[in-house]
């Protein structure tokens, strides 16, 4: 999906209010995810995105101790961007600094609790 194609709106990510579908990340099999986290990946070409969530469960001891986190990608007007877990208290617990992403929007937060990611709306 070129960058040109990405249809990745805030107001179309209002309209997650909870969820009926839910989906296996491929490669960690114990993380699920929402039908507004996959939107994000489809209509925003994020599929990396649920990747950092997912593998961070698994090769970060700090975000894995973590049972509710709230992740934030902050993109900058240079492409660049800066991933953040937060305990939901607001203390950091991981962040990690991304060269490039054509993400569509300059922010989002999504939620990780008990081994689900979802929008906040959908909590």
């Amino acid at each position: 999906m070129t960058q040109g194609s990405k249809r990745l709106t805030t107001d179309a990510l209002e309209t997650f209010t909870g969820t009926e579908r839910w989906y296996c990340h491929p490669l960690v099999r114990d993380v699920i995810y929402t039908a507004g986290a996959r939107y994000v990946a489809v209509h925003g070409g994020a599929y990396w995105l649920l990747d950092e969530i997912a593998f961070a469960q698994k090769s970060v001891a700090a975000v894995a101790a973590e049972e509710f986190q709230l992740w934030k990608l902050t993109v900058q007007a240079d492409h660049s961007a800066h991933l953040v877990c937060e305990d939901g208290n607001g203390g950091q617990v991981f962040s990690k600094a991304i060269a490039y992403t054509d993400f569509p929007l300059p922010e989002i937060r999504l939620y990780f609790t008990s081994n689900v990611i979802l929008l906040p709306n959908e909590y």
